[in-house]
Formats: structure tokens, C-alpha cells, sequence
């Protein structure tokens, strides 16, 4: 049927769920369901600890999503209100646990500013008063402020009671100790947010707060909105008041914005209701905007007053250094928890230098060219059978110990230990140029060095052992599945499975390696040709050199 004359045919809008800290997106196709959780079966996986296996369910119609929680421990948020079921549109953040994502469409990709719910309009309100903001706190809580457009008379919202000004100001110095009191001692950035929030309804009398956070590609991205009059939907900030206060860096009041004519014809009905609005950056110093503190009232004009603004100025440097604390503290938890995960991985100061690498190592996984090296035993099962579980233990740590320090001291990854084998990598999940001469140099230090064990056992009484090893090269899927707690890495693919035969094809004390290894030694060692290795699901078998050693 053919549409109507004028009729406008609707058509499916694409999505992209972007975290907040850039790490992880996701398609999002209309027509489909998706579960977000923790489980690695799930159709948008997060591995993050405050995620339930199983957090919420995404069901992507043509222009919004509808949103469920499905019973999550830490809860699911929209623009900093905590929802059972909701709506998601377009520019609108979503928190699942602690982990915040916002949805974007393509028209969004260039935007430099996060906004919520409708698209709203350029133009920002009457802006009657302009401060220039510095960075620092003290010079805004007491005295006079310099102003952009004259005095501004207002009778303010500031709930701080005094006989003069000297008594007044007392109080306000006073009020503040107190709040920086209360702020610095949360370091759990979602909890101070609300503390920032409810501070701000306890001190003044406004209808709503937001605060938005910038991300590292600066955007600025709600994470907790509220209303006094128990409004669940999504708080509106104007676009260039909110712009104007971060790249500008300065503090702005606003009154009546409905009477503007730059909001007429088009913005939203919560938006047209705004009559007075105060917005200031929040800076963490002279030159770090973290993000913005809009507070605004819905039916008075010119309600707030220039102390109103001064105070507030104050306030949001204080909440600027307890965020920037606040995220301090993340780091150094974060710095601590990855490095911990890595030194089962690297040597200590690699995993130390990847700890402070926000992005280094992603969630997820991507193919890439490995190396991949195992090494096992031979006859390990049946020589363990004449030993006490004391004595093979021991052997098994001083072997271990020994093979792991080669490993790291060539650059490559532990993966894991199987038994008595030994698989590491080279190239995840941190590549470098000559990743596969590292691993056959690490194999040449792990047959000498178990040469010496032997020497040192034999003469202790302890019985030797004999190693064969075998390492390919290609392009796997190198992944890191688990949480932030616990990373378990991993390579998944057929190159894989391949440096496992060479492996087991490998005698005691021989180096296997592959061709397609051979080939990419920049410095080749000596080699003799062994017969091909017929491997599964592989046509042709695969030629084979040993390394003389």
C-alpha cells in the first residue's frame, strides 16, 4: 500500500551503546533482544564485579529501547535514576552496576556534548551574570564577586540565616567546612555524586540538580539527575549554557528562560518550564574541567541572587576536589587489582607499566599474530608415581619457577600451566616487533637451563627430566575473560591447536617449530627439516623444523 501524500515513513534508527570510558560499543539492531551481563554468553558482556550475570534485557524498537531490569544486585539506571523498566533514547546514559554506557546513533558521532531525552536547540537562556572561574575555591565563598552584567538583585535561595553580613558570612564558612567534611570522606564516586546532589537540595532552594561528568574524549555524560518534586524523567541542561560553561570556564546565572525568544519553537516542555538556572563548572584545577553542576527552579523568575551564585562556585569546588579524589582512588584501587592480575602473567615491571595504561588491555578480545609456545614433561606421569606428593610438588615449583623466569625475562605472556605443561605467548595481549625471536630464544634458555636442574638434581638424588617444546605462529583470537578482579587470558584458533602437536611430536629435549614460524625470524637459528605434521582438520600437513639447540 502506497503511503499517503505528506505521510512520513518511519524508519528503524541504528544504535551504539558506547561505555563512558570508551572501552567497549556495541551494535544495536532494531527488531532484536539482547541480555547485558556478566556471563560470557550474554548478548553485550561487561566483566566488570558490580555487573549480575544475568543485569538487564535491551529490546531495540525503531527509534527508543525499552529497558528491564532483571533483578540486578547493583541496579539499573537511566540518567541517574534507578529503573525497574524504562525507555532509552537516543543520548541517553545508562548505568548498568557501576559501568556507564550512553546510546548514540551515527549523527552523534562528531557531538561534543552528551544530552538527555529530545534533541534541544543550540541557543542557551538569558544569561544575566557571568563569572570568570579560576580553579580555586577560597576567593568565591566570602565578599564580593566581580560581574559581567551589573548587580543582581534577587532575595536567593541560599538557606544560611544571619543578623549582618559578617554573621552571615561566618555561617556560609562554617556550612562549607561542613559539606567538605562530608564530601572528602567518600571516595566511592556513585555514592558522592549523591551526596553532592542531596547537599545541594539540604543548602538551597532549588527544584533540580544534575551533574555531568566529562570523558575522556570530552563529552559530557549525565550521571545522577534529581527533582524536589519527584519528577522521574530525565533532567534537561541547555546545550550552550552548558557548553559555554566548560570551554569558557565560567559560572552562569539565568532567568526565565521561557521568555527567551532563542527557546521558542521547539524545546522541550520540561525545558520551556525552566524560569532560573545556575550552572558552573566543576574544576578540579585552573585548567581541568571534570564537569558541570546545573541547578534550576521551575516557576520563579529572578530567584536566584549573586550570593546564590558566589556560594555555589564554592560548593562545586569542593565537589570538584573530592570527584577528582575520588577518581584518584579508583585509579590506585584499579592500578592495584590489574597489577596484582598481571604479575601472574608478566614480570613485575611490565605488569606495573600495563597497570597504568588505562586502555592497554581491553575487555573482549581481537585476532591478532601470536606466537605460541607449550612445553611439557615426558614421562612425567609415570616418574611421579615412584614420588611422595612432597617431593613432586617441589620439583614441579623449582621447574616452574624456572621456566616462568625465562619466559618473562623474553618479553612473553604465561597463559597458564597444565599439569606439568607450560603454554606462554608472544604478542598478547602487548605485541612487539620481534615477538617470535623472543619465544625461540626462550625455549633455547628453558633447554639449557633445564640441562642445570638435572645437574643439580642428579647430584642432590632427585630424579631428571627430559622437555620437549614446540611453538607455532599465526593469527588467533586473544581474549581477556573474567572481571577486573580476575583476568583470565586466553587464544583461541587452530594455530593454537597446532603449536599443542608440535608439542607432543616434540622428543625430550627437541625444539619444534613451525614453518610459518621459521619464516618470520628475523634472526633464524640453526635448523634441520623434520617430516611434516599432519594435524586435524587441516588439509595439508605442516612442515616442521628443529631447532639444534
Amino acid at each position: 500500500m502506497r503511503p499517503l501524500p505528506g505521510a512520513r515513513i518511519l524508519e528503524a534508527m541504528p544504535f551504539k551503546l558506547v561505555s563512558f570510558t570508551g572501552d567497549q560499543d556495541f551494535e544495536l539492531i532494531p527488531d532484536h533482544t539482547y541480555v547485558v551481563g556478566r556471563a560470557v554468553t550474554s548478548d553485550i558482556p561487561i566483566f566488570d564485579p558490580t555487573i549480575s550475570r544475568r543485569h538487564a534485557e535491551l529490546r531495540v524498537g525503531k527509534a527508543t529501547i525499552a529497558l528491564k531490569d532483571l533483578g540486578s544486585s547493583n541496579g539499573t539506571f537511566i540518567n541517574g535514576e534507578r529503573v525497574t523498566d524504562g525507555t532509552l533514547e537516543a543520548g541517553d546514559s545508562v548505568t548498568f552496576g557501576k559501568v556507564v554506557f550512553q546510546l548514540k546513533t551515527p549523527e552523534m558521532g562528531s557531538a561534543r556534548l552528551v544530552t538527555t531525552g529530545q534533541n534541544l536547540p543550540q541557543p542557551g537562556g538569558t544569561i544575566v551574570k557571568q563569572i570568570a572561574m579560576s580553579g580555586h575555591v577560597g576567593a568565591a565563598i566570602v565578599g564580593e564577586v566581580a560581574q559581567a552584567a551589573g548587580a543582581h538583585d534577587a532575595q536567593g535561595q541560599l538557606k544560611v540565616a544571619g543578623a549582618s553580613t559578617a554573621e552571615r558570612n561566618a555561617r556560609k564558612l562554617s556550612l562549607l567546612l561542613e559539606v567538605s567534611q562530608k564530601l572528602s570522606g567518600e571516595l566511592d564516586l556513585d555514592k558522592l555524586l549523591g551526596r553532592v546532589v542531596e547537599t545541594t537540595f539540604d543548602v538551597m532552594g532549588v527544584d533540580r540538580v544534575s551533574v555531568l561528568l566529562k570523558t575522556e574524549s570530552g563529552e559530557l555524560v549525565p550521571r545522577v539527575s534529581k527533582s524536589r518534586l519527584g519528577d522521574s524523567s530525565a533532567q534537561h541542561v541547555p546545550r550552550s549554557i552548558a557548553r559555554k560553561a566548560v570551554e569558557e570556564r565560567v559560572a552562569i546565572l539565568t532567568d526565565n528562560a521561557v521568555a527567551d525568544d532563542r527557546f521558542k519553537g521547539g524545546a522541550s516542555i520540561m525545558l520551556q518550564s525552566v524560569r532560573s538556572a545556575m550552572c558552573i563548572p566543576l574544576m578540579a584545577s585552573a585548567e581541568m574541567v571534570l564537569g558541570i553542576l546545573y541547578v534550576d527552579n521551575l516557576t520563579a523568575t529572578n530567584s536566584f541572587s549573586d550570593e546564590d551564585l558566589q556560594f555555589l562556585i564554592a560548593f562545586g569546588g569542593l565537589a570538584a576536589i573530592a570527584i577528582k579524589n575520588s577518581r584518584f582512588a579508583e585509579q590506585i584501587q584499579r592500578e592495584a587489582m590489574v597489577r596484582s592480575n598481571f604479575e601472574r602473567y608478566f614480570a613485575p615491571n611490565v605488569a606495573a607499566e600495563i597497570a597504568m595504561q588505562q586502555g592497554a588491555v581491553k575487555l573482549g578480545g581481537d585476532k591478532r599474530p601470536v606466537t605460541i609456545l607449550f612445553s611439557d614433561i615426558r614421562g612425567f606421569t609415570t616418574m611421579s608415581e615412584h614420588m611422595s606428593p612432597e617431593s613432586i610438588a617441589s620439583l614441579l615449583s623449582d621447574y616452574f619457577t624456572e621456566m616462568v623466569d625465562i619466559i618473562f625475562a623474553n618479553g612473553g605472556t604465561l597463559d597458564k600451566f597444565i599439569g606439568d605443561a607450560v603454554m606462554a605467548l608472544w604478542g598478547a595481549p602487548v605485541p612487539h616487533a620481534d615477538d617470535p625471536d623472543r619465544a625461540v630464544q626462550a625455549a633455547i634458555a628453558m633447554q639449557r637451563a633445564i640441562h642445570a636442574l638435572n645437574a643439580k638434581w642428579t647430584a642432590d638424588g632427585r630424579p631428571s627430566i627430559s622437555v620437549g617444546i614446540g611453538i607455532n605462529y599465526g593469527e588467533t583470537f586473544a581474549g581477556n575473560i573474567g572481571s577486573h578482579l580476575r583476568l583470565e587470558y586466553t587464544v583461541i584458533g587452530d594455530n593454537v591447536n597446532v603449536a599443542s602437536r608440535l608439542c607432543s611430536n616434540a622428543k625430550g629435549g627437541e625444539i619444534l617449530i613451525s614453518d610459518p614460524l621459521y619464516q618470520v625470524l628475523k634472526e633464524k637459528p640453526p635448523v634441520e627439516a623434520r617430516d611434516p605434521l599432519a594435524v586435524k582438520n587441516r588439509a595439508q600437513a605442516v612442515p616442521v623444523w628443529r631447532v639444534k639447540v
